[in-house]
Order: C-alpha cells, then sequence, then structure tokens
C-alpha cells in the first residue's frame, strides 16, 4: 500500500510538473510529455489510479492552449487534433496496460500461495514434544524464496517411540524438491507400519529408486527413540552428534551408501541419557565455509550453543555461529534437528512393539 502511494505521489507531482513546464517552455512538444504520466502509473498503480491519469493527461492537453492562450501559442487544428489523439491512445494503453498487470500480479500471488501450501505440507511443522521427545528445528534453503530444497525431515510416533528421518538429496532446485518429496511421501506410506529401521531403508530404497536418475542418490538417517537410547540407520549421512559432557560423533560402526546407490543399512544403537541431545543435521553445517574455504569445526563454541537451556535458543544461536562463520553466504541447503528425551515421559515401547538392546558405553563412537 505505501509503494503504491509513493507511485502514485510521484506520477501526480510528475504530471504537474509536466503542465507547468508546457506553460514555460512552449517549443517542447506537449505530447512526449503528457503521455508519460499514465505510462509511469501502468506500471505499479492499479487499473482505475492509471485511469484517474490518462484522464488528466487527455483535459490538459484540450485545456491549456484555452486556459493558457496568452502565454502559449495555438497550435494549428490539425497539430492540436494529432496531439489529443496521441495522448488519448497512449493513455487508452496505460490503462489497458495497467489492467493485464494486475490480472497477472493476482495470478501470480494466486500460484504463490498454492506452492507455498505445497512447500508447508512437504515441510511440515514439526511439534515441540512427540512421544517424550523434545525436540527444535531450523531448516532453510539455498534457493531463494524457496521454504524446502534439498533437505528432508519428517518424524512420527511409533509403539516402540518417536521415529525420526533427516535426508540430503543431490543437486539444488525444483529438481531436488522432487526427489525429496518422493522420500518423504514414501516415508510417511510406511514409517508407522515397518517395525525395523533397516527393512524400512530397503523400502524407501525401493520406492525412490524409479525417481533416481544415473547420478542422484539420497543420503539418509533413520533414528527411533527408546528409553536409555537410540537405534540409528545411516546411509551415507553425515553422523549425528552427541552433546553432553562432550561432543560424540556417532559414526556407525558399518557405513552404507545413500540410497540409490545400492545401500547396505546396519543397526546401530547407541545410549543416550536425560541430559545429553542429539543433533541431526545435514551437510550444509559440515560444508559451510569461510572466505579462506576452512569448513566449521565442532569445538566448544559450538558445544556452548548447542547446551543453551532451550532447544530452540539452542539452534537460533547455532545458525548465528554458522553465518558469521560463512559471512551470510548460504551456498547449500542446512536442516538441524535438535532432540533431547524427557525420561519421565518418554514413550514405554508397548507389548507388540519389538525391543532392541542397548548398547554399552563401550559401543558408542567417540568424538573424534
Amino acid at each position: 500500500m505505501r509503494s503504491e502511494f509513493g507511485w502514485l505521489l510521484r506520477a501526480a507531482v510528475f504530471e504537474t510538473g509536466v503542465a507547468a513546464a508546457v506553460v514555460a517552455c512552449p517549443e517542447v512538444p506537449l505530447s512526449t510529455l503528457l503521455v508519460v504520466g499514465p505510462l509511469l502509473a501502468a506500471q505499479r498503480l492499479p487499473t482505475r489510479a492509471t485511469a484517474a491519469f490518462a484522464a488528466v493527461a487527455t483535459l490538459l492537453v484540450l485545456a491549456i492552449p484555452t486556459v493558457f492562450r496568452d502565454t502559449v501559442p495555438p497550435p494549428t487544428v490539425q497539430d492540436h487534433a494529432v496531439r489529443v489523439a496521441l495522448i488519448a491512445f497512449c493513455g487508452l494503453w496505460a490503462v489497458l496496460t495497467a489492467h493485464d498487470r494486475t490480472l497477472s500480479k493476482a495470478a501470480l500471488e494466486h500460484m504463490t500461495h498454492l506452492a507455498e501450501v505445497s512447500q508447508q505440507a512437504l515441510a511440515r511443522p514439526l511439534p515441540a514434544e512427540l512421544g517424550g521427545l523434545a525436540m527444535a528445528v531450523r531448516s532453510r534453503s539455498a534457493s531463494e524464496g524457496a521454504l524446502v530444497g534439498g533437505d528432508l525431515h519428517d518424524a512420527v510416533l511409533m509403539p516402540s517411540g518417536p521415529r525420526l528421518i533427516i535426508g540430503d538429496v543431490t543437486g539444488h532446485g525444483l529438481g531436488a524438491v522432487r526427489l525429496s518429496s518422493a522420500v518423504l511421501c514414501a516415508f510417511r506410506h510406511t514409517a508407522a507400519t515397518e517395525p525395523d529401521l533397516v527393512r524400512l531403508a530397503h523400502t524407501l530404497d525401493d520406492r525412490v529408486r524409479t525417481e533416481l536418475g544415473d547420478e542422484d542418490f539420497v543420503t539418509l538417517l533413520l533414528a527411533d527413540f527408546v528409553p536409555g537410547g537410540v537405534h540409528l540407520v545411516n546411509c551415507g549421512h553425515p553422523p549425528p552428534l552427541r552433546v553432553g559432557g562432550r561432543l560424540d560423533l556417532l559414526e556407525s560402526p558399518d557405513p552404507s551408501p545413500p540410497l540409490g546407490l545400492s545401500p547396505t543399512p546396519r543397526l546401530h544403537t547407541i545410549r543416550l541419557s536425560p541430559e545429553q541431545r542429539i543433533l541431526l543435521y545435514t551437510d550444509g553445517l559440515t560444508e559451510a565455509r569461510n572466505a579462506k574455504g576452512a569448513a566449521l569445526t565442532f569445538d566448544r563454541a559450538v558445544r556452548a550453543a548447542l547446551s543453551a537451556p532451550a532447544l530452540d535458543e539452542a539452534l537460533t544461536t547455532l545458525v548465528d555461529l554458522v553465518d558469521r562463520h560463512t559471512a551470510d553466504s548460504n551456498a547449500d541447503d542446512l536442516t538441524l534437528l535438535l532432540v533431547q528425551p524427557d525420561p519421565e515421559s518418554l514413550t514405554e515401547p508397548r507389548p507388540h512393539a519389538p525391543k532392541q538392546p542397548i548398547a554399552t558405553d563401550t559401543d558408542d563412537v567417540a568424538a573424534k
């Protein structure tokens, strides 16, 4: 609204200046000046406002020779008729232009709204708590104006506890959005009915293989949270980061290729105490580089950020660290998912839910 008012004011001032210039400088062709007001209005103002400027321009060209006959030499009848016809024609063209632009703008706004709704359906917000697991998410696309990109994440509540997925598809833009939506659709269709994470990874690979090109693949991490620990299946994805007294990279002892590259998923189980957190992330974090090409390191600053009292505050601080490190140059999609179990409310496995043993501390993978 403020922008349109500014254009209205500028067009009105210009049109007034044109009329004054015609009186002060009669040698300047009238038609080359008065047509500019409607044409300028047509670029930003609504149809009615543009029509008003076109009418004013036509009235001015009609009235100036009569009102200012003592200061403006009267044109010939033929010249005057040509000028009036020219300004009226240009005014009509400006009105039609404004009308078409208004319709196109409305159609674009409608399509933009539909696109935003579709993207929000793909990247639906996660609850702050699911089955006793507190969660916070930050996700942003490297593509300007896009809500989603090649990163994907979601969560469902299983009989055994919360189940999370995070992944990253190759490429950027619409192709990456198409692949990530295919993975999410496959996950949402099968995650709640497949209790075994390894079989789920194979199922997702089978479902999305037809969507992948010769050079496409999807890195994927699946996580089932249960009392006292978490079961992980990692297919070529950056390892989770456990936040506690130190930072531990939870690398899988049996690395698997990503989906689309003949994955060999293996189950990896670790302990997770109530005071510890798990950070799931995409390579937008590990590939965040400064002007010298140095990657962000998991140092004391990262641990301090992730140890903030509130999960949302922790991710906000971490994103600030990333932006300062990269000087706000977001070259890749970035998704951060920070979770922490509540031992008093974490869902206990139901009788029919499969139980997996929780690894001892010696099975955990220490930070490198």
